[in-house]
């Protein structure tokens, strides 16, 4: 009778933990990562003045900031992973542990879909607090597609092939940001 009553909990607690499945993307360690290598991307690429850099601390949490400027139709600073392939299809979406600067930012996600034969970005805004830290859910499907700032509301993401994870900062307002990450998790 112990044997089945162990194996009973067993399979419970193993429905439980598969219920509850997440899996750490990065917690911005040196290995063993699924999300590594990551590249600062402004609006210097369209000829805007915005300035992004990063940096992971000692105690392993990304710090991306900088100056977001609006000058020379600019108004974007973005940090991207380098390419990937990540089958997330059994997971709802993204969580992440922020602390930023009461701004906004987005996460922003490239699946296989593509428009001019480019990579379509599927973004989905959050808030940030100057208070403290906090997690941030964000599910597949309110993911809106988009191509440098145009909207594609007839894309499709598809979380099996997720392709590059990035965030990115275009609340049309200048001046400093500042956002910390201590991990990404699909959930």
């Amino acid at each position: 009778m112990n044997k089945l009553l162990s194996l009973l909990i067993i399979l419970n607690f193993t429905t439980i933990h598969m219920n509850g499945a997440e899996q750490v993307l990065t917690s911005f360690e040196t290995s063993g990562q699924k999300i590594t290598d990551w590249q600062i991307v402004d609006d210097g690429v369209m000829g805007g003045l915005s300035k992004g850099k990063f940096n992971i601390s000692d105690d392993k949490k990304l710090k991306f900031s900088g100056n977001l400027s609006l000058e020379n139709n600019g108004g974007f600073s973005s940090i991207r992973s380098k390419r990937t392939t990540m089958d997330l299809s059994q997971f709802k979406g993204i969580k992440m542990r922020v602390k930023g600067d009461g701004r906004k930012y987005k996460l922003r996600l490239e699946s296989d879909s593509r428009y001019r034969r480019m990579a379509v970005s599927f973004q989905h805004e959050f808030s940030t607090s100057k208070d403290g830290w906090s997690e941030v859910f964000i599910p597949f499907d309110k993911l809106k597609a988009s191509f440098r700032g145009w909207n594609l509301p007839g894309m499709k993401f598809n979380s099996k092939s997720i392709q590059r994870v990035g965030l990115i900062i275009a609340d049309k307002i200048e001046g400093p940001f500042e956002l910390h990450v201590d991990w990404i998790k699909a959930i």
